[in-house]
């Protein structure tokens, strides 16, 4: 049942409109949210694979499965990562106010209406610089409480990271803090989908269901992931500006010395630098977009993996 979960009355003589899928009824609660930014893709192919699955199997279902596949709509319509209308990220005004501006009222309500699930798993798809082996991004807060159902969720990686480095403002900081349990995957890149991810992450998402009483279907063997902690992840960042080139290969392994790539000048035909993995070990963000200045993050490698 398609449901409104909030709508706006915007200046051009339009809503905007937030929608969610409800499958099922009654039982526990699972939501999936996804399009909080415009330029994340990826959760759009979860999401219509799940309704299509669920929709044909209702037998099977036992509780209750809401899908808000574009939690930004207006983002996603005009392929901007934040609210275009004032360019803010969506997913820095959680928990929201109802008393607030637009943005804040749309956080709010959308928090209001998943508050209570019994899971939620927030989908992103980093962005269009990056790309990321499907992973589960956990605070050193919440590890010990999520670390459990992250891992039906058939990811590579569970990330856990320090808290220090959390965002308040988040969907998922907020709805952890309201005593809703969510899980953030991150995987793929901004503006494509990967079929591939996103079919991983539905065997992922039917193996939770069963572990929460959900599912009564078969569903597929998930492959424990690597759990780390951001003692185990090296950065690596550009020195210079220019055209980055990647000769290592995403979600392989890398040699500590072996070469990331190379930041070319295409005016001088020079190469301005050549960069070189700091560890042994898996090389789970490689940038995606070539164009690159002082500072900007190329890699991430995951030690001892």
């Amino acid at each position: 049942m398609i449901q409104h979960v909030v709508r706006v009355p915007l200046p051009v003589g339009e809503d905007l409109v937030i929608q969610k899928n409800r499958i099922g009824s009654g039982g526990k609660r699972l939501c999936i949210v996804t399009g909080t930014h415009g330029d994340e893709l990826e959760g759009q192919y979860v999401a219509w694979r799940l309704a299509e699955l669920l929709r044909a199997n209702p037998q099977k279902l036992h509780g209750t499965v809401d899908i808000y596949p574009a939690a930004n709509p207006l983002g996603i319509s005009t392929m901007t990562r934040g609210i275009p209308m004032c360019d803010l990220d969506m997913n820095r005004t959680f928990p929201g106010s109802t008393g607030g501006s637009m943005s804040e009222y749309i956080a709010a309500c959308l928090m209001e209406d998943i508050r209570g699930a019994d899971t939620c798993i927030d989908i992103h798809a980093s962005n269009v610089f990056l790309r990321e082996i499907p992973q589960v991004r956990i605070s050193e807060d919440t590890a010990e409480a999520l670390l459990p159902s992250a891992k039906y969720l058939n990811m590579n990686l569970v990330w856990i990271y320090a808290a220090a480095t959390v965002l308040e403002s988040t969907l998922a900081y907020s709805l952890n803090m309201a005593d809703t349990p969510t899980l953030v995957v991150e995987m793929g890149v901004g503006l494509r989908i990967t079929r591939a991810y996103g079919e991983q992450l539905i065997k992922g998402i039917f193996s939770l269901m069963v572990h929460m009483g959900m599912w009564d279907g078969p569903v597929s063997p998930v492959a424990p992931p690597i759990v780390s902690s951001d003692g185990r992840v090296s950065f690596v960042n550009a020195s210079c500006p220019g055209i980055f080139l990647p000769t290592a290969r995403h979600a392989e392994q890398i040699e500590a010395g072996g070469e990331l790539g190379k930041i070319v000048d295409p005016l001088t035909g020079t190469v301005r630098e050549t960069l070189r993995s700091p560890a042994t070990g898996l090389l789970f963000t490689l940038r995606e977009y070539p164009v690159v200045y002082e500072g900007s993050l190329l890699a991430r490698i995951l030690g001892g993996a």
